[in-house]
């Protein structure tokens, strides 16, 4: 799991209390900057996966490279 994803998921659940918290006590500007924190979570969140999505593909693609040359190399007959 990626470190951004990580930092993201945070970022949403302090920003979700803060604005939560605006809202019980009727702080506008804690409401706003609650609301701003977990977009910026989620932004970062998202950014995480893509980072992980894009590293499971190139594993795979190396995976799958190496399968090809080892069904490229010749088969030695049997003893």
């Amino acid at each position: 799991m990626d470190k951004d994803r990580i930092k993201g998921k945070a970022e949403d659940v302090k920003g979700r209390a803060k604005r939560q918290v605006g809202e019980w006590t009727g702080d506008k500007q804690a409401q706003i900057e609650g609301a701003a924190e977990q977009v910026k979570g989620k932004v970062q969140n998202a950014f995480g996966k893509m980072k992980d999505a894009g590293r499971e593909a190139l594993q795979r693609s190396k995976q799958d490279e190496q399968a090809k040359r080892h069904e490229a190399q010749p088969k030695k007959p049997a003893a």
